[in-house]
């Protein structure tokens, strides 16, 4: 298997790194707005039919997607998650039970 991803390509270029996680947290924000009020997990955060958990699984396709398309770079599982939980703690659309 190779390696795909940027940050484990050029670990040294820390600038393009926190660029591209500005950038896909604009991504997340911008995708957020598709959709009215988000309630966050309840009582059970593993409940994977819960609206926030598919949100979360088919955004971060479509992210992952985004990033090699536009802009050539491959994000870390690990990036991509930090930048959307950045993002839901930024936007307004999300509703605590």
């Amino acid at each position: 298997m190779a390696i795909r991803y940027n940050l484990w390509i050029d670990p040294d270029n820390t600038e393009q790194h926190k660029a591209m996680e500005d950038q896909l947290e604009r991504y997340f924000i911008e995708r957020f707005a598709d959709y009215p009020h988000i309630r966050l997990s309840g009582a059970d955060p593993y409940d994977y039919d819960a609206p926030f958990n598919r949100l979360y699984e088919a955004l971060m396709a479509r992210a992952a997607e985004y990033c090699e398309r536009t802009w050539g770079y491959v994000p870390t599982p690990e990036q991509l998650n930090r930048s959307f939980f950045r993002a839901v703690g930024r936007s307004t659309k999300f509703v605590q039970d």
